[in-house]
């Protein structure tokens, strides 16, 4: 017959594994999933980040120029649902890009990569609520993180700004 010593200590290592947190099925899931990253980084910026980005962009501020004043703001329900259809791509755009093998590290690209999705979800309620000011910011902000992730990442990339700087330069 087992002593009361022995059953103590029986006792306080079967509490102990019992505390002790197993794995969720999440992070099994999680650990052991698969992501199709066919695409690479340069495909997924040109094929799905540039055309949405750009919708924004397009999407938002004002014009002045020698024929007037113009604003860019949808002025429909279908331009508003577009714009913020086109801002849950931006959301997703910046999961894609912190997936394993797209993810270039776990620093300052996982920062990025939240700040797109952040700036995504700035415009989705902003474009919701029909809220030009907070539009045009998350706006802002999107090429806020865009720049910044370029000159880390890419500094040798051009931007359509240096593009077109060059293109007046050389009709000069």
């Amino acid at each position: 017959m087992p002593s009361l010593k022995h059953l103590l200590t029986l006792l306080t290592i079967v509490s102990i594994a019992a505390c002790s947190a197993p794995e969720s099925s999440e992070e099994s899931a999680q650990s052991s999933a698969v992501f199709n990253t066919t695409l690479s980084v340069k495909e997924v910026m040109a094929l799905v980040l540039e055309p949405a980005s750009d919708t924004l962009w397009d999407s938002g501020g004002w014009v002045l120029d020698a024929s007037g004043y113009e604003e860019l703001y949808p002025t429909t329900d279908e331009g508003w649902a577009f714009v913020r259809a086109q801002a849950a791509v931006i959301v997703e755009t910046g999961n894609m890009l912190a997936l394993p093998g797209r993810a270039v590290d776990n620093d300052a690209w996982m920062i990025y990569s939240e700040g797109l999705s952040e700036a995504g979800l700035n415009a989705m309620a902003a474009a919701a609520s029909r809220n030009k000011d907070d539009f045009f910011q998350a706006g802002a902000k999107l090429y806020s993180v865009c720049t910044a992730c370029h000159q880390a990442y890419n500094p040798d990339i051009n931007n359509r700004f240096d593009i077109e700087a060059d293109a007046e330069s050389d009709a000069d």
